[in-house]
């Protein structure tokens, strides 16, 4: 088993309840995590054998190019579309965050974060 991530995919989108978030917008990071068996893929060194990075990237830009009011329910979109398009995953997590959230004060950002499978996959790092 190894750990296969995707961290840091920047999309700008329309993501919140207020007006002014629907229309400017905001930067979001998305950051991806599974424990997959790599057994395959090290062996043979075929695309075939291994996650494409560049299907789940794909698969999470499109859900982020769908508007979502709560960062809760964009998350569980990505986490559904994921499971979805690759069955195999058995533990993954997502990661939502959202560039200085609109609060009354200063915060860098607001994240959630989503597990699928495994609950305690943090604690296999």
């Amino acid at each position: 088993m190894g750990l296969l991530e995707l961290e840091g995919m920047e999309f700008y989108a329309c993501h919140g309840c207020l007006e002014s978030e629907k229309k400017t917008g905001n930067l979001f990071i998305v950051d991806f995590r599974a424990w997959v068996d790599m057994a395959g893929a090290i062996q043979s060194d075929a695309l075939e054998d291994a996650i494409d990075y560049g299907e789940i990237y794909m698969t999470i830009k499109k859900e982020m190019q769908v508007h979502s009011d709560l960062l809760e329910h964009l998350a569980g979109r990505i986490v559904h579309a994921i499971e979805r398009n690759f069955p195999g995953l058995s533990s993954f997590s997502i990661r939502v965050s959202k560039r200085r959230p609109p609060v009354n004060g200063i915060a860098a950002w607001s994240r959630v974060t989503l597990y699928h499978g495994d609950k305690n996959m943090e604690g296999k790092a």
